[in-house]
């Protein structure tokens, strides 16, 4: 089968003809007809985050089709459509899997990381970690919601009920999160690079109250803001835009060093929070709430045979919302 393979960190992706897998005795066989590109991708083909199983097919916001079965799974039938996210095992016996926090267990594998992803024309995943998609969507719309709608909804659950939300980085997550936003009623601002016309035009047409550049203070006081700019120097700033008692959380998997910062912008019992994966639950919500929502997704379609230019869109930042790999 065609896939784009990473055979080392810091190496442009390389086509390959690989042996077609077969599912194991837990897996479903599936023919991919979308994988969203993420930004987890480009950190994990850049060398950001450590020992990636090589060589690696990338890719974790899968939409397919299952065509294979293997043994014990009686779930989903063949030419269901499913999508599978980052999340892609976990041990189910430790403190966290055991406490409903599955997404810290220390033995959870990952898609696109230790397990290939969907950067390809098949791919095997655990049928107890793939979710079935509503018919509303298509392939292409459903693939970022499988991460940049399941992170955004978890770094948004960590934010309680605040009320006024500042969004910094307004990519992928930040454009479907601030539909979830707007949909329960809540207040939203959105941050962008500063100077950067066209992503504060792009967020404006979510509609939030107020767009400016992450180096400008707010109209108001935030009551919670979710960084998704994996900037280290946006902490700070965040953390004095909010209010007493607000919170900070950063929804990234890796961010550049945060600069020191005087202890008062924190004191006033502030919260700053990281968000770590996801659990089964967040995608049963999640995948749940945004066709009643109406949660849409800005896409850029790529061919497989494209993955290499799609990656350097997102690392340039010259995409609105999501690339969307078509095998």
């Amino acid at each position: 089968m065609r896939a784009q393979v990473l055979t080392a960190a810091g190496r442009p992706l390389a086509v390959a003809e690989l042996p077609a897998p077969h599912p194991g005795p837990q897996q479903l066989l599936i023919a991919v007809r979308a994988c969203a590109v993420c930004r987890t991708d480009l950190h994990v083909v850049d060398g950001e985050l450590p020992d990636p199983k090589l060589p690696l097919v990338p890719g974790h916001e899968i939409i397919g089709i299952v065509v294979e079965k293997g043994e014990s799974v009686d779930r989903f039938a063949l030419g269901d459509r499913v999508g599978v996210p980052w999340l892609g095992w976990t041990c189910g016996v430790c403190e966290y899997c055991r406490s409903g926090r599955e997404n810290l267990c220390a033995r959870a594998r990952f898609t696109g990381y230790q397990i290939d992803g969907g950067y390809a024309k098949l791919t095997v995943a655990d049928r107890r970690y793939c979710f079935a998609i509503d018919g509303r969507y298509g392939d292409v719309e459903a693939a970022p919601l499988m991460c940049a709608g399941l992170i955004g909804y978890r770094t948004l659950r960590m934010a309680g009920d605040a009320r006024l939300i500042g969004i910094y980085g307004f990519g992928a997550a930040a454009h479907i999160v601030a539909q979830v936003i707007r949909h329960q009623g809540r207040r939203l601002f959105a941050f962008t690079r500063p100077g950067d016309v066209a992503a504060q035009d792009f967020a404006r047409s979510l509609g939030p109250e107020w767009a400016g550049g992450s180096d400008e203070q707010p109209p108001e006081p935030l009551d919670a803001a979710l960084i998704f700019a994996p900037v280290g120097t946006l902490v700070p700033a965040a953390l004095v835009a909010t209010k007493k008692g607000g919170t900070v959380v950063s929804g990234g998997i890796h961010m550049s060093d945060i600069p020191s910062f005087p202890y008062r912008i924190l004191w006033e019992e502030r919260v700053l929070r990281s968000v770590a994966n996801l659990t089964r639950r967040d995608a049963e919500e999640f995948l749940a709430l945004a066709p009643e929502a109406g949660i849409r997704t800005e896409t850029v379609t790529y061919p497989l045979a494209g993955a290499n230019q799609a990656l350097a869109d997102l690392r340039n930042g010259a995409l609105q919302g999501a690339a969307v790999l078509i095998p």
